[in-house]
């Protein structure tokens, strides 16, 4: 018999691959490297199954291989659509998810599964909200630095993005920055 957070997670990532889907984005598409999709492009799929830690890792990835504000701007979203998706989650009581949440943003070594972290669900929301804040903040504060008019220009995409998905707009990016 399935529990009902491992239904509430297959729902979840179902629901974020049709709507992938639904917006011509079920196949990656091609990069200019031989097919292989952008780092921006696996940063979406990895935000729509709510895989935060791996689409923090491809946007860091973006940030090496094409600094830019831009780049920083996109990071400072993907933490702040960890931190909406936690807010999310313990409005509506889902302390098993957000339990999850924590071991997903762990590295994932072999040994985790022999000594993985008992956190209290409560605790580890907050701590991963503390920590995904100051990194999101030094993210926003670099590109400010880089071009602060530029960045003004995605953060009212992102603040439009966000009105027209109230309910879950941390699963997915304006449609305007083509990921």
């Amino acid at each position: 018999m399935l529990s009902h957070g491992f239904v509430g997670r297959g729902c979840t990532l179902l629901g974020g691959i049709l709507f992938m889907v639904s917006l011509g984005c079920g196949t990656l598409g091609s990069s200019a490297d031989h097919g292989k999709p952008s780092n921006l492009q696996r940063a979406r799929v990895f935000l729509a199954g709510a895989d935060y830690r791996r689409a923090i890792e491809a946007c860091q990835k973006e940030i090496t291989e094409y600094p830019s504000a831009t780049s920083y701007v996109y990071l400072t979203y993907v933490y702040q659509a960890l931190d909406a998706y936690l807010d999310s989650l313990a409005r509506t009581d889902r302390w098993v998810q957000v339990e999850q949440l924590a071991l997903s943003l762990s590295p994932g070594r072999p040994e985790d599964l022999l000594d993985s972290p008992d956190i209290l669900a409560r605790i580890a929301k907050e701590l991963i909200q503390q920590s995904s804040r100051k990194q999101s903040d030094a993210a926003a504060a670099m590109a400010a630095r880089l071009d602060a008019q530029g960045v003004n220009a995605l953060w009212t995409q992102q603040k439009r993005w966000r009105e027209l998905q109230p309910d879950g707009w941390w699963f997915g990016v304006p449609i305007e920055w083509g990921w």
